[in-house]
């Protein structure tokens, strides 16, 4: 059943209320916008944003929508603007007095959730700005607004007082989003964090929050297709990137089937059927997905982005250097998210070429990574990790004779978490090895420099990683070791100890020998700090730490206490 349908059948009566017509209409919007006609929903909806609350949130997170897949400055700051004007609608149809008198009408109700809401999405862009929870935080008085309202609003749903109206449902599916989407991001937190949090009152539980976005996305409500997108987000992107790959590739599949059977051109569906592919480690499978996306629609050439970033990474792991380079080029010419991580990733696919190969691409690795500083950018006075990353790591091609890095695509493929992706192939594993030991042999006919230590503690850590893959447990573990071993004389990538002390964890804990990896594990959080990406570190730690301790839980208490 399309949105649309959907929308009629929940508006029962030939007498519908406002508030459910404006809900059919947003829903008619939205499956617009689920078929590539993206213009044309945003038309629909553009001429009643200032009067229908539904109308200025569903508006506001289509373009929150499009600034989450280019990262460029100027829509993420439009759709910030535009989510503020949501907000201020929404604030008119509220009820004026507090929670305690709870005769709300059900308009008042879906005020309060169209305002928990916009309160949400408005932090998450933040956090999007930045990958820094504290950050998110700061977001302050929107976050611990939204999250009391969205507590408030679950007790209301689950209080024998509450009688349901015509549009339960799509208010119902309002309250599992909001709680849902608390829960899954608090869960994952950093301790750090999360005593900070604690202290004033959140908390979270990682598998009620699945549990509620899985319940929200099942119904035929508003909210179910961000519901739906939400946990395809968590098992194909933040458990990978921000966690240990433990997304739930089954899930993602069923989640996804449904909307990809309704709308089999639709962008953002491919998109997600590509990124399964890719987790499976299927990545011939996954570049004809992006291929198909790009090729579906050409209004929002963003989609066409993502998939660039996707199709990059796909190349990456096959180890085909030319291709890499042609979608980084690409994605530097026409993308505004990070000039100098492209130019860096340009460069550093070059440094896997000879002089010859790179000959008909006019530029050189030397020349790209000596950019790269001068491209750096600030989004909303923040820089971002990754950008911070490649500016470090290119600081060496400054002099008049640099000294190369040692396997530059391979090391900004652990910062991504690629190892999990090949990890599944031992062909593709095996390959990737096959390239250390090329690097390794060019660092052991090199002179020593003052960056040979760092580069071997690198190529090591990597090994290792390869070597954990194939079932070469001992041997993962000696090189891992060998950087713990060399960290007084690590000069410059001190991310590298507790990187290696993360893994070393992982690999005790596949071992079954529990307590000593979480003692590794606790090591890399408690004693290092300052280092590059360590907010992705933690989060990777604090993953590991749950699973470990086998609970999704990361808090005391769970979003339906009372405040």
């Amino acid at each position: 059943m399309k949105m649309s349908e959907e929308a009629e059948s929940l508006s029962n009566g030939s007498q519908k209320t406002d508030l459910s017509l404006d809900l059919e209409d947003c829903m008619a919007a939205l499956d617009l916008f689920l078929r590539n006609d993206f213009e044309d929903a945003l038309s629909r909806l553009r001429c009643r944003t200032k009067d229908s609350m539904y109308h200025a949130l569903t508006y506001a997170t289509i373009l929150e929508m499009q600034a989450m897949m280019t990262f460029d400055p100027e829509h993420i700051l439009a759709a910030g603007n535009t989510m503020k004007e949501a907000q201020g609608v929404c604030q008119r149809f509220r009820k004026k007095s507090t929670f305690t008198n709870r005769n709300f009408t059900e308009e008042e109700l879906h005020a309060e959730v169209c305002y928990a809401e916009c309160l949400l999405q408005r932090a998450a862009l933040t956090f999007l700005q930045d990958e820094n929870m504290i950050s998110f935080i700061k977001g302050g008085i929107k976050v611990r607004n939204s999250y009391q309202t969205y507590k408030e609003l679950h007790m209301i749903l689950q209080s024998s007082t509450y009688v349901s109206g015509d549009n339960h449902g799509h208010f119902q599916g309002g309250v599992k989003l909001g709680v849902g989407a608390f829960n899954l991001m608090i869960s994952m937190l950093p301790t750090r964090t999360l005593r900070l949090l604690e202290f004033v009152g959140f908390s979270g539980n990682k598998e009620f929050g699945l549990q509620q976005l899985t319940e929200g996305s099942a119904g035929q409500t508003f909210r179910s297709f961000l519901c739906n997108m939400l946990l395809l987000c968590y098992h194909t992107f933040m458990s990978f990137i921000l966690g240990t790959g433990e997304g739930d590739v089954e899930d993602a599949e069923k989640l996804l089937q449904p909307y990809l059977k309704h709308y089999p051109k639709g962008s953002i569906f491919l998109f997600f059927a590509g990124r399964i592919e890719v987790i499976k480690g299927n990545l011939d499978a996954a570049i004809e997905r992006f291929e198909e996306c790009c090729e579906a629609q050409q209004q929002w050439k963003q989609f066409h982005h993502m998939c660039y970033w996707e199709l990059m990474w796909c190349f990456t792991y096959k180890r085909h250097w030319k291709m890499a380079y042609f979608y980084a080029d690409l994605l530097s010419k026409e993308n505004a998210w990070s000039k100098a991580t492209y130019a860096y990733m340009k460069g550093a696919y070059l440094s896997m070429l000879t002089k010859e190969e790179c000959q008909p691409f006019g530029e050189c690795e030397v020349m790209l990574f000596r950019q790269v500083h001068g491209l750096k950018q600030k989004i909303a006075g923040k820089s971002l990790p990754t950008e911070k990353f490649a500016i470090r790591k290119a600081r060496r091609y400054l002099s008049e004779n640099p000294i190369t890095l040692p396997a530059p695509p391979l090391e900004m493929m652990y910062i991504w978490n690629g190892y999990t992706v090949i990890g599944k192939h031992k062909d593709l594993t095996e390959g990737m090895l096959k390239t250390l030991d090329d690097a390794q042999v060019k660092l052991d006919s090199s002179p020593r420099t003052e960056f040979s230590i760092d580069d071997q503690c690198l190529v090591s850590l990597l090994r290792g990683l390869c070597l954990k893959h194939l079932g070469h447990q001992e041997e993962a573990e000696h090189y891992f070791t060998l950087v713990l071993c060399n960290e007084t004389q690590i000069k410059f990538d001190h991310y590298l100890v507790p990187n290696a002390l993360l893994e070393h964890g992982l690999l005790c804990l596949e071992q079954g020998r529990k307590e000593e990896g979480i003692k590794l594990l606790e090591t890399a959080k408690q004693n290092y700090k300052n280092y590059s990406m360590e907010s992705r570190t933690h989060f990777r730690i604090q993953a590991a730490l749950h699973k470990a301790k086998g609970t999704g839980e990361n808090g005391i208490n769970t979003i339906p206490s009372s405040p």
